[in-house]
């Protein structure tokens, strides 16, 4: 990535390993991680050939993503998010073992780079690594890299350092009550006939027929929340996919927009409540894909339109993903 860039994140990365500091050598490194974003308008073009496995994008795609960036004030808060929940993270640890954990960023197509937060926790001395995606729902190609790229960068520098990992956390009871307490929220200033749709990144059918457990595990987080409330399958909540790559392959659905437009030509809802329970901070896929493409679409239709928050730096969730951090780092 770009060198600014690189300095920008560099600078704010350290706050979080500081958390710990008082301890001369924490024995457990946590790698916090999430998807990256470019840091500024300059950086759209290398953060979008790293996604794109280093095949630049063309024109045409490039000025689209741009775009959406300056929908939504030129930049993602992905970044700061990301920040913000790993600081609240290792508070939560430091609460729990005081001295014993220290906490690294890492992005998977941005600078700071997951890579570059093991390196730092190997230069402190751990003696073990857990790494943690903020990321609910696992799937080989999504949290599976992120932690297979933790596990080859840390087996080139300390061949014999353990690494463990929080896999999926997506029937979280924390996290399934935040989901709970929004629905229930939004639908209160809702029309009576809403649909409610729990939504996720979707991918490629050939992955899902492959036997990845992303979807199956996202239909059960949606299903867990919609028993909570009383709601009853497809006839008050369903699941549907957004945000599908700009590729020639067939992605899962049904897309959301598509779900928009049926509920609106069969006349079965009066209004849409979009949980975007696969996201956990706000970001491109949260406030272009839903509050301005989605939301317009519902407009376009007459149908009433809301979505939840996401998580973000909520304590309440944060500190139980400590738990667990805490749980698989343990000897």
């Amino acid at each position: 990535m770009v060198g600014t860039a690189h300095l920008r994140h560099d600078l704010t990365i350290r706050t979080v390993g500081l958390v710990a500091e008082a301890s001369v050598k924490p024995s457990v490194g946590v790698v916090v991680m999430s998807y990256g974003t470019p840091a500024g308008p300059e950086d759209v073009e290398a953060y979008y050939t790293h996604v794109r496995r280093g095949r630049p994008p063309t024109p045409e795609l490039l000025a689209d993503l741009v775009r959406r960036y300056e929908a939504i004030g030129g930049v993602s808060p992905l970044a700061g998010r990301t920040r913000a929940q790993a600081s609240v993270l290792a508070a939560a640890l430091e609460r729990q073992a005081p001295g014993r954990f220290v906490v690294e960023v890492g992005y998977k197509h941005a600078s700071p780079f997951l890579e570059e937060a093991v390196e730092a926790l190997v230069g402190r001395g751990v003696k073990r690594l857990v790494a943690l995606v903020l990321a609910p729902h696992y799937s080989v190609g999504s949290v599976g890299e992120y932690l297979a790229r933790v596990r080859s960068r840390a087996g080139e520098l300390a061949p014999e350092l353990p690494v463990a990992a929080v896999d999926d956390w997506h029937l979280e009871p924390t996290y399934l009550a935040f989901l709970a307490a929004e629905v229930r929220r939004c639908l209160a200033e809702l029309p009576e006939a809403t649909k409610v749709l729990f939504s996720a990144h979707s991918l490629p059918e050939r992955v899902v027929a492959g036997g990845d457990p992303y979807a199956g595990q996202v239909r059960e987080t949606g299903a867990a929340v919609a028993a909570e409330l009383g709601l009853s399958p497809w006839a008050d909540w369903a699941v549907a996919w957004q945000s599908a790559g700009r590729t020639p392959e067939p992605w899962i659905g049904p897309d959301i927009l598509t779900v928009f437009d049926d509920l609106a030509a069969t006349g079965r809802a009066e209004g849409v409540l979009v949980c975007p329970c696969g996201f956990v901070s706000d970001h491109l896929e949260v406030l272009y894909d839903l509050d301005v493409e989605a939301r317009d679409r519902a407009a376009a239709l007459g149908l009433a339109f809301a979505r939840t928050a996401v998580l973000n730096d909520d304590p309440v969730v944060l500190d139980a993903l400590a738990a667990r951090v805490a749980a698989v780092g343990s000897p």
